[in-house]
């Protein structure tokens, strides 16, 4: 992540995350605001900030990074397919980076955090069981959906960006 990188993701961010008027549109016409920005908007923001791309198949969102969003103060889901979930699991292990980002309802505040791999690993490692688990016997589910709560990401993540009234601090 570079200091180009950072002001690329930002310009992102007014252009198309926090985006007035089309916060004016979703009013205007009795839409909320929240929610309206896209997880492919986010992995995307996510690329930029880190200087990443997308990841092939599947697996991971990036390369070397995994993205997670979610309102502030809310946990982050990650989610297993039946299909393709142990394989998916396993890349989130291995993983160099798990992103985290927060925002606000109207995306005017912004916090993003990021944890190592290595950090993350025993927690994924304690799911594994879970999700082998939800994939077997005569009715298994289609997905495995499991949070990382907001507290441990503040209490274990490093703040890399900061956006308040939308402008970095």
């Amino acid at each position: 992540m570079t200091e180009s990188n950072i002001r690329k993701a930002v310009a992102f961010y007014k252009k198309r995350i926090y985006d007035l008027e089309k916060q004016r549109l979703l009013r205007e016409y009795g839409f909320p605001i929240v929610g309206s920005v896209s997880s492919q908007d986010w992995e995307l923001f996510g690329a930029i900030l880190m200087g990443d791309i997308k990841s092939e198949g599947y697996g991971s969102d990036l390369t070397r990074h995994e993205i997670k969003s979610a309102v502030m103060g809310n946990s982050f889901e990650y989610q297993y397919h039946r299909n393709h979930g142990e394989e998916k699991l396993f890349e989130d292990i291995e993983n160099d980076w798990h992103v985290f980002i927060s925002y606000s309802d109207d995306y005017r505040h912004l916090v993003v955090r990021r944890v190592p791999g290595s950090k993350m690993k025993e927690k994924f490692e304690g799911w594994l069981e879970g999700l082998r688990r939800a994939y077997s016997g005569p009715n298994p589910r289609q997905r495995y959906r499991k949070s990382i709560s907001y507290g441990w990401v503040v209490e274990h993540g490093e703040v890399i960006l900061r956006i308040e009234d939308g402008e970095r601090v």
